[in-house]
């Protein structure tokens, strides 16, 4: 893939986007525009399922709206609402301490800029991307195993970790398109271009994808 093909092949995956299996908390912190939400669902979707992260981050949403509902909640109560997510003792104790975080070092709201998502516990660039894009409207490209994936099987780009990808995709996608960038891959990685035997004959935009070119030639 070609760095002119780029909107192209963005406006073919947007309309397909809706036949696809949609990344639960990019879907959820898009439409509640919550950078809170979109952080606890982005920690608690770690190891566990999309259908039971998407039926753990409703009923989250129901109960807590901020850092200091949590504080104020038993960490026992915590654990049985987030039940069944992996894990889910530990990330109890863990919300408990980055909602003491959040409240004692940003007054109680999630921070808006990279530098200082990153200095919650337990944040990396994905989660801090994703915060920002989806919760804030901020252009960021949150990269995750899709992104990184699909992006080097097109040939976009040649990398290695998830840092030089999205060092990458900084300098050769337009900014108009960093936000949507995950949501659109992670639903199309999901569905079609899958890390084992992806669905190449029923992938929309093969003819671009360098993987696709070398299989059939």
């Amino acid at each position: 893939m070609k760095r002119e093909d780029i909107p192209k092949v963005m406006d073919i995956l947007r309309r397909e986007f809706s036949k696809w299996n949609a990344p639960i908390v990019s879907l959820i912190a898009h439409k509640t525009k919550s950078p809170f939400h979109a952080l606890i669902c982005a920690l608690l979707s770690t190891r566990t399922r999309d259908e039971t992260t998407a039926e753990i981050c409703k009923r989250l949403l129901g109960r807590v709206s901020s850092p200091q509902d949590l504080l104020l909640m038993d960490t026992k109560d915590i654990e049985e609402l987030i039940y069944p997510v992996g894990f889910y003792r530990n990330k109890a104790i863990f919300l408990k301490e980055l909602s003491k975080q959040l409240v004692e070092e940003f007054g109680g709201k999630v921070p808006d800029s990279l530098e200082d998502l990153l200095k919650l516990r337990g944040v990396g660039r994905k989660v801090a991307n994703l915060v920002l894009s989806e919760g804030y409207g901020k252009p960021a490209i949150c990269v995750d195993v899709h992104v990184h994936r699909i992006s080097n099987r097109w040939g976009l780009i040649s990398t290695k970790s998830p840092e030089e990808t999205e060092r990458a995709l900084m300098e050769i996608l337009p900014v108009e398109y960093w936000r949507e960038y995950n949501r659109l891959l992670v639903a199309f990685g999901q569905t079609i271009c899958k890390p084992v035997r992806p669905r190449c004959g029923e992938c929309p935009v093969r003819e671009w994808c360098d993987y696709y070119g070398k299989i059939v030639a």
